[in-house]
């Protein structure tokens, strides 16, 4: 699954089938159990601040029951890991794995050269954008220009939602007020 979609080797929290066939239950290898164990938690007091019952919490953690969304959304925000979000679209619901990508969290430079190089890239292909659409048709030679400009553009629609995720893991660091940021959102509107 994972390595699939990224070309890179699977964490340790995939599960990943053992030679008989079975799910690995070892808790280690569990996303949900991993992301609270580095919020310092404990299922008491992940209970406490989900209002996910403790034994839902094991169940989901071993991975017995898959969770619903409203407990991922729940433990993204009781953990600080608003990633957590992305991952159970991304791997686990039916629909979020056909619509959404999983975005990788990265360091802001990282994202900002990323972001410049695509939009530098876009910048060149702008007129042949315009020369493929002009006639509302795409057709012959164009179609392979016009899968190359749409690749970039997915490539750029990735990077900027690495971006939100950034903003949103930091916000939930407490390094960027989130109050402060909608007021100043808001005023540009």
């Amino acid at each position: 699954m994972w390595a699939e979609r990224t070309n890179k080797p699977a964490p340790a929290w995939e599960k990943r089938e053992n030679d008989m066939g079975k799910k690995s239950l070892n808790l280690a290898d569990n996303i949900y159990c991993d992301r609270r164990q580095k919020a310092e938690m404990t299922r008491a007091q992940a209970s406490e601040a989900t209002f996910i019952s403790e034994s839902r919490i094991e169940k989901i953690e071993s991975g017995k029951i898959e969770p619903h969304p409203e407990d991922v959304y729940q433990m993204s925000k009781a953990y600080g890991d608003p990633g957590l979000c992305n991952y159970y679209c991304s791997h686990v619901c039916q629909i979020g794995q056909e619509y959404v990508p999983a975005i990788q969290a990265k360091d802001l430079s990282q994202i900002t050269i990323e972001i410049l190089a695509s939009l530098n890239a876009l910048n060149k292909e702008k007129d042949r954008l315009i020369e493929i659409v002009a006639d509302g048709k795409i057709e012959g030679h164009e179609l392979e220009d016009f899968a190359n400009i749409q690749d970039q553009l997915e490539q750029l629609s990735l990077t900027v939602d690495s971006l939100q995720l950034w903003v949103n893991n930091t916000i939930a660091s407490g390094a960027i007020d989130e109050t402060a940021l909608k007021e100043v959102r808001a005023k540009r509107k």
